[in-house]
């Protein structure tokens, strides 16, 4: 159970050991004059001129300041509104602000902050009832043949914390916190949490192989959480908190084997187990990108460089 013990652990400081810092430093790319008024001091494009307005090519649309994942060519659609208009995002990718006139609604990348457009509901434009509408010199666009993505599913403690981390990474595409390993089909937080279902709270990461690797994001799971300590994170415990590599191909497990190897080298003890891949239900919205939205940070999981 989430904060058991917590006060104690504060107190006693024993669960998680003071940890380096994990490097942050946001590196953006170079915008261009028009492209930073835009984008940093919130002004729009003409309508009608967007070099995506009218664009249909399939694949993903990025941020053109720091080129966070966005929203999918596949919730593209002609609204005729004269700016490209999406009906829905790509999870945790927009973050959504009162607009300063008062009235709209303002949408603005949630890893940089950068202005794209505005959000407006109850047009009746498509069945999700929803219109982003966006700058065209707020995006990128990234064909989709260019694109290889693969999917990484990992345990380490409440997956809260292991989120926040996976998020920060450049190429992560998206994220999404669940439940694996266990019996039960399509089980609910409830039941993980009192009853024996042996799932465990695991995060599911998609990534641009191009620019990010299974080794990378496996070496990033080491480093977020201690892999020495067996059914418990810190002050959660549990067998939902079991350190655990879900491989999805014999390529995953080696790389994870060979990992754990290094790590035994330099001394760590490690207590991580490694399961084939088995399904993967998603947890209640309310767990999804859970310190992004109560702008807040991990209590137990530290950053501490490793390998």
């Amino acid at each position: 159970m989430k904060f058991t013990y917590f006060i104690l652990f504060i107190f006693l400081n024993i669960n998680c050991n003071p940890q380096q810092t994990m490097e942050t430093e946001k590196k953006y790319n170079k915008l261009s004059a028009e492209e930073d008024m835009i984008i940093n001091h919130k002004a729009t494009e003409r309508a009608f001129t967007g070099k995506y307005y009218e664009f249909t090519g399939n694949g993903i649309y990025v941020c053109k300041k720091c080129n966070a994942p966005l929203y999918n060519s596949t919730d593209k659609f002609v609204s005729d509104c004269g700016w490209p208009s999406f009906d829905d995002e790509i999870k945790g990718a927009i973050k959504k602000v009162p607009d300063t006139d008062g009235l709209r609604t303002e949408i603005i990348c949630n890893n940089c902050g950068g202005h794209l457009g505005h959000v407006f509901v109850g047009e009746q434009l498509t069945p999700k009832n929803t219109r982003h509408c966006v700058n065209s010199l707020s995006l990128n666009f990234i064909p989709k043949d260019s694109l290889i993505t693969e999917n990484a599913v990992f345990a380490g403690g409440c997956f809260w914390g292991v989120e926040h981390y996976f998020k920060k990474v450049d190429g992560v595409i998206s994220t999404r916190v669940g439940y694996t390993g266990g019996k039960t089909k399509n089980p609910d937080y409830k039941q993980v949490s009192y009853e024996n279902t042996n799932h465990a709270e695991a995060l599911e990461v998609t990534f641009d192989a191009n620019k990010t690797s299974y080794e990378a994001l496996t070496k990033l799971f080491f480093e977020i959480h201690d892999p020495s300590q067996v059914n418990r994170q810190g002050p959660d415990v549990g067998t939902q908190y079991r350190s655990v590599i879900f491989y999805a191909d014999e390529n995953q497990k080696n790389t994870a084997i060979k990992l754990i190897e290094i790590l035994k080298s330099k001394g760590y003890e490690v207590a991580t187990i490694l399961e084939p891949l088995s399904d993967f239900w998603e947890a209640e919205e309310y767990h999804q990108d859970y310190y992004e939205k109560h702008h807040s940070s991990p209590y137990c999981h530290i950053y501490q460089k490793k390998f």
